[in-house]
């Protein structure tokens, strides 16, 4: 009996790891990590059909990662607790360091990364306390609302084009987006460049500013 019971409690564990065993799934719960999102709106992020999408959500709301609730004939979905974004977090890194196909990706992906001057979360506080950048959040407009670091401005990717000089050239310019491989920092910050201005990348995202415990801005009504 110990054997079986042993078991069954291991299999309990490989249902997280099965309903994460699916690169778009782990694209959902990357996306839900900015916020509450419907159905449609991660099918459209994602570029994924919504019944393929909303099968993807069963499986992970079925393994308790995943919860929703219910507005008027939309179901909006959200993680379940910070841990699923942790465990998420701690894979990419994982893979990061014992696959070299996941730099070599992520290299194809991104471009050079390390030409961006990555940002860290000490240095961005260190940063913020002196004043002397300025912050922006280049993810879609949705997702500031839900949720921002303080003080950041608000300028998606799909606007820095005709909105950059909105941003002052004085201080250096730090952008983030969702997470380390998020691809909206990157094109900000060589958009940036060329228009004169110094700027570099936050290394990780506003996920991983919240999960370090630190304060967030929300702008719901605005």
């Amino acid at each position: 009996m110990p054997r079986a019971t042993k078991t069954a409690l291991y299999e309990q564990f490989a249902r997280i790891g099965a309903a994460l065993a699916a690169p778009k799934r782990l694209e959902l719960v990357d996306l839900l990590s900015q916020g509450e999102k419907t159905v449609e709106a991660l099918a459209r992020d994602s570029a994924t059909p919504v019944k393929n999408t909303s099968a993807h959500l069963r499986i992970l709301r079925g393994a308790r990662l995943v919860d929703t609730r219910r507005d008027g004939t939309f179901v909006y979905y959200r993680l379940a607790t910070d841990g699923v974004f942790r465990l998420v977090r701690d894979l990419q890194a994982l893979g990061q360091e014992r696959l070299a196909e996941v730099e070599q990706a992520a290299r194809d992906y991104l471009g050079a990364r390390d030409e961006m001057e990555p940002v860290s979360l000490t240095e961005l506080r260190r940063r913020l306390g002196k004043g002397d950048v300025t912050l922006i959040d280049v993810r879609p407009e949705a997702e500031y609302r839900a949720g921002h670091i303080p003080g950041a401005l608000s300028m998606p990717v799909d606007q820095l084009g005709r909105r950059y000089h909105e941003i002052p050239k004085r201080r250096e310019v730090i952008a983030y987006c969702r997470g380390p491989y998020c691809v909206y920092s990157a094109d900000a910050v060589k958009l940036l460049r060329k228009r004169g201005y110094r700027a570099r990348r936050m290394e990780v995202g506003l996920p991983d500013w919240r999960s370090a415990g630190h304060p967030v801005s929300l702008a719901l009504n605005s």
